[in-house]
């Protein structure tokens, strides 16, 4: 498995970096079956650090969590508590997942773009009805069950996931609805 393990504007010590390693590779080791690699990010929030992990599987499921404390270590141990959670309660998913799909989940390509939010008078009419376009990027679009596509949005922390359905060749979508219930939009 290769780890990734960084700072922004600040210091990564070897004995983190030890600690990061050691306890990240217990929890996948215990759960996810063949994770891939692995991305954990500490940055400074005012007093507080910020960690964020990020651990993709070599199915194509990926499963991220980000918490924040007072103290580095202390940051990295919730968000590895959030990630253990996640991955305890998908764990009979994950392993029948790897079971019973002998290849990666499929991706493919898409645009993804940025739009300008509205103006910040907004007493003032717009010039056009068409948005200005901030940044345009290259995303992924994975093709799931809608049971995987649940479990992903879920392990992603995501509150929305547009995927093709392997069932019928089309777009959908799940999302969070604000009554705690998943939403799905098959066209």
């Amino acid at each position: 498995m290769r780890y990734t393990i960084s700072g922004k504007q600040i210091d990564i010590g070897e004995s983190l970096q030890s600690h990061v390693q050691g306890e990240l590779s217990a929890v996948l080791e215990k759960y996810a079956g063949r994770p891939t690699d692995a991305q954990v990010v500490f940055s400074r929030n005012a007093h507080e650090y910020v960690c964020e992990a990020t651990v993709h599987l070599s199915t194509g499921l990926t499963c991220q969590a980000k918490s924040h404390a007072t103290e580095i270590y202390a940051s990295f141990d919730k968000t590895l508590e959030k990630m253990d959670k996640q991955l305890r309660r998908y764990k009979r998913r994950l392993k029948d997942h790897h079971r019973a799909r002998g290849e990666p989940v499929e991706l493919s390509g898409a645009s993804s773009y940025i739009l300008a939010s509205e103006a910040a008078d907004a007493s003032e009419e717009p010039e056009t009805l068409q948005p200005i376009i901030v940044a345009e990027m290259e995303t992924k679009i994975p093709e799931l069950s809608v049971g995987e596509a649940v479990m992903q949005m879920e392990l992603a922390g995501a509150p929305v996931l547009v995927f093709r359905n392997e069932n019928k060749d089309g777009l959908n979508v799940v999302y969070r609805r604000e009554d705690g219930n998943i939403g799905w939009i098959d066209p």
